[in-house]
């Protein structure tokens, strides 16, 4: 009776940990802990973090010249590389969207360096894609305020909300194949390691004028 309770207790813990390494590939471990305690994560407001959005040149007709499985393979192989340039640089992976990567640092915990690791972050894919024959991306990165939580009762994810995300997303639309595009706040977060090349405005939408810069590491 002893060793069938103690195969039981294992069978459970082992089910157990099974469970907690699903949530914590969904959600922050901070947010997975609150979920597991009160059945809910509360959003919380952040005053600071940086957005990151990636995207691919040319992916519909790379798509429409290879099988779906094909497709697929790279797409995977290629997000698998950001995602763990992403855990290397301590930042937070919030999804993909077809081709568009999009990730976040200073959340759930906040830090005072999320602007410099983000851009390191944003470099090092660059340079990955380099050496990588299907893809090109465009990257642009902004840092301000979001609201960041899970919603939902199915399926759900952990996002962010704001004027900050969909700046973000703008200077990668108006960024170049190869480079990182920042904006004037982020700019302004970083250390003087980093060399920020003025690149002019441009008319974002339902935002106005946006100024942008690319950035690159300095010697």
């Amino acid at each position: 009776y002893q060793e069938k309770l103690e195969d039981r207790n294992n069978i459970i813990e082992r089910e157990r940990k099974r469970s907690d390494d699903l949530l914590l590939n969904i959600l922050p471990a901070m947010v997975a802990e609150e979920l597991k305690l009160h059945g809910k994560a509360k959003a919380r407001s952040y005053a600071s973090v940086s957005i990151l959005f990636a995207d691919f040149k040319g992916f519909s007709k790379l798509a429409s010249s290879l099988a779906p499985e094909q497709l697929v393979a790279l797409l995977d192989d290629v997000f698998g590389k950001f995602d763990a340039i992403v855990r290397h640089h301590r930042l937070e992976k919030i999804k993909t969207i077809g081709d568009s990567y999009m990730c976040a640092g200073g959340l759930p915990e906040v830090s005072d360096d999320h602007a410099e690791r983000m851009v390191r972050a944003a470099l090092d894919m660059q340079h990955y894609l380099k050496g990588n024959h299907h893809f090109e991306a465009r990257i642009g990165i902004h840092s301000g305020p979001v609201v960041a939580g899970v919603v939902g009762t199915d399926k759900f994810v952990y996002d962010v909300w704001g004027d900050t995300v969909n700046q973000a997303a703008r200077l990668e639309t108006a960024g170049e194949v190869g480079r990182v595009a920042i904006s004037k706040r982020t700019k302004e977060l970083l250390p003087d390691s980093f060399v920020a090349e003025p690149a002019g405005t441009f008319e974002a939408k339902n935002i106005g004028l946006m100024e942008r810069y690319f950035v690159r590491q300095g010697s």
